[in-house]
C-alpha cells in the first residue's frame, strides 16, 4: 500500500491556482482512492500503479490550460499496511505530551 502526497501547479496562470487544484481533486475523486486535501497538497492512498496514474492524470488535466506544470510528490510504500492515512496520525497523537490541535484534528 502506498501513501502519495502531491501538489500540481500550473506556471504562468497567476497567483491563485485554486480552480486548477479543483480540477485535480475531481480527478482524485473519480479515481475512487482514499484521499485527504490539505492546504499544501493532497494525499492519496492505494496501490502504487493507481496512485501514480492519478498524479499523471492530474498533471495532464492542468497541462490542458498551461504550457508548463510543476508537480511535487512524496511517496511512502509499506508492504501489507492499509488505512495508513489515519493510522499514522493516530500513532503520532499517542506520543504527544501536549494536546496539539493541528495534528490531524
Amino acid at each position: 500500500m502506498v501513501l502519495l502526497e502531491f501538489s500540481v501547479t500550473p506556471l504562468g496562470r497567476g497567483e491563485s491556482v485554486s480552480r486548477y487544484v479543483a480540477r485535480c481533486i475531481e480527478v482524485v475523486q473519480q479515481s475512487g482512492l482514499r484521499y485527504s486535501v490539505h492546504s499544501m497538497g493532497t494525499i492519496v492512498e492505494g496501490e502504487l500503479p493507481d496512485v501514480l496514474r492519478v498524479v499523471q492524470q492530474c498533471v495532464e488535466t492542468v497541462a490542458r490550460d498551461a504550457d508548463r506544470v510543476t508537480c511535487v510528490a512524496k511517496l511512502d510504500y509499506r508492504k501489507g499496511a492499509e488505512s495508513r492515512m489515519d493510522a499514522k496520525v493516530d500513532s503520532l497523537k499517542k506520543h504527544l505530551t501536549v494536546s496539539d490541535k493541528t495534528a490531524g484534528s
